[in-house]
């Protein structure tokens, strides 16, 4: 029994301890005007009372009412004491707290600036992305100056820095006003550069010398903020570069070794999407644990199954027509179209949604205005991976050294016992499969339908044929160009400009060099 009263009392005590705050700080925060109340909140948040963050969720959830000198919490028919915590009655008279909205807006900021001192890195950088959106005063510099004196990562201690320099910064207190500017010289966000050039508004800001530095500290955030779009620009050209040496390596292939004109090959890819999208509903339904990883089997999944495909091409429709490019040209076109139908038969003709991994969604903030998606930079290790095993796959083993026979010299490969018709359908089937892995990284980066492959198909030809016919290194070279050169021209004269400017590029580009960036080799370029 005198357990039980001991536990009790126990319970009762840091119940009371939940609430430590004051009744006057309670009162205050309750009742007055706008700034009255929000002085009171900084104040008490300043100061760390306990059992603010409790008080200031019910004032945003509108359960807080006032009787006299009392302030009450209210929750369905139960009352309790604000300050204390201590069961209450709720007088007849009272009347609920209005928020409006300015004071809602200083209670979620109070609520954010409390989970500055989390033990969680996550909850705190959440608390301070939070406050980055707040209009923000000097009555929360104390709980600011707190929150960087007791903050251990680097990152968000220099986010908060910066967030008190953009307080500071109207401060009357001219001294303060400069050490403000030069501490938000060092950044490089948009929203710095938007306080700096209104600070420096004609009835903003009255002494030249705060005027020069203020002009000082726009320059610098401004070219900071010039080198992250550059450096954007680069890495959207790569990885733009990156899916298109993706959809024009396996054409790179069969174009090289059969001058077959596959207008197919961008199903190829749309085939790769979709067997990415079968293998992460398989997972979702018999594997959900390891749904993070279905990425791992959709990769060879997405190669075979366009791999099959490809063969069946060249077994059926394609062998027939070699040497004969307008009838291979017209052909794979009637494929293409008889693989989109299919598709939509079985399909429907939506767009179908695959879902990033976990470890693939968000990004790396590398610049206040540049942050790098994970799925982005993972299409380009993996197109270096795909583009690395290809050149050891040509360059070293068996396969590769009858494919590099043939496409020098087919008659030749024939009259030494080299099986040209075999090469022929392996050559066009892993052509097709690294059409494939092309679709599964399209697929991590936008939607997947039956007409996913028709954006590629004329891009993955002007990159083969401006890089060389049949030669890999210049079949990335022009990848790569291509996508950064494209993305430098959107930026600059627009999406449908851009693509007009790039094909004359290529066009004239091959009336000076006809062969591409990378002549071939051999016989074949001497006949």
């Amino acid at each position: 029994m005198i357990r039980r009263l001991v536990l009790c009392w126990l319970l009762l005590c840091s119940s009371c301890a939940a609430f430590a705050l004051t009744p006057e700080q309670a009162r205050g925060i309750a009742v007055g005007d706008g700034d009255e109340r929000i002085a009171a909140l900084n104040r008490a948040a300043g100061e760390g009372a306990e059992g603010l963050e409790a008080f200031v969720q019910a004032l945003l959830a509108d359960e807080v009412k006032v009787a006299g000198e009392a302030v009450f919490i209210v929750q369905g028919d139960k009352a309790v004491d604000a300050a204390s915590g201590a069961p209450a009655t709720l007088p007849a008279d009272a009347d609920d707290v209005v928020n409006n909205n300015r004071v809602r807006g200083a209670l979620q900021a109070a609520l954010a600036s409390l989970h500055l001192f989390s033990p969680d890195v996550a909850v705190r950088r959440a608390a301070v992305t939070e406050l980055m959106g707040q209009s923000l005063d000097e009555s929360q510099l104390v709980l600011l100056d707190k929150a960087v004196a007791a903050e251990s990562d680097a990152a968000l201690k220099d986010s908060l820095a910066r967030m008190r320099a953009a307080i500071l910064v109207a401060s009357p207190d001219k001294a303060r006003r400069l050490e403000a500017i030069a501490e938000l010289a060092r950044s490089g966000q948009g929203a710095v550069a938007s306080l700096l050039q209104e600070r420096l508004a004609p009835d903003a800001e009255l002494d030249a010398q705060v005027r020069a530095a203020l002009a000082g500290a726009l320059a610098e955030v401004k070219s900071r903020l010039a080198w992250g779009e550059r450096l954007g620009v680069l890495f959207t050209g790569a990885s733009l570069g990156s899916i298109l040496l993706l959809a024009a390596l396996g054409l790179a292939i069969t174009y090289g070794l059969m001058g077959v004109i596959n207008m197919a090959h961008g199903e190829l890819l749309m085939i790769g999407a979709y067997a990415t999208y079968v293998v992460q509903n398989l997972f979702r339904q018999y594997l959900p644990g390891a749904f993070d990883w279905y990425i791992a089997a959709a990769i060879p999944a997405s190669f075979l199954a366009a791999a099959l495909v490809g063969a069946a091409m060249e077994r059926s429709v394609i062998r027939w027509l070699y040497g004969r490019p307008l009838e291979t040209l017209l052909a794979t076109w009637g494929i293409s179209l008889v693989l989109m139908q299919a598709v939509r038969s079985f399909f429907g003709a939506q767009n179908v949604p695959v879902e990033n991994p976990a470890w693939l969604s968000g990004g790396v903030a590398v610049m206040g205005n540049l942050t790098l998606p994970w799925n982005r930079i993972a299409i380009i290790a993996f197109a270096a991976l795909v583009l690395a095993a290809v050149a050891l796959l040509i360059a070293r083993t068996r396969l590769g050294l009858f494919v590099r026979g043939v496409t020098q010299n087919r008659r030749m490969a024939a009259c030494v016992g080299v099986d040209t018709a075999r090469v022929d359908t392996l050559a066009f089937a892993l052509g097709a499969g690294l059409a494939g892995l092309g679709g599964c990284a399209l697929s991590q980066v936008g939607n997947v339908g039956p007409d996913l492959g028709q954006g590629y198909i004329v891009d993955s030809f002007l990159v083969v044929v401006l890089g060389g016919v049949g030669q890999l290194a210049g079949t990335v070279y022009a990848a790569l160009g291509l996508g950064v050169l494209n993305k430098f021209l959107e930026g600059w004269a627009g999406a449908v400009l851009a693509k007009i400017m790039v094909l004359v590029f290529i066009v004239v580009f091959i009336q000076k060099r006809p062969q591409g960036i990378f002549a071939m080799k051999g016989r074949s370029a001497e006949a």
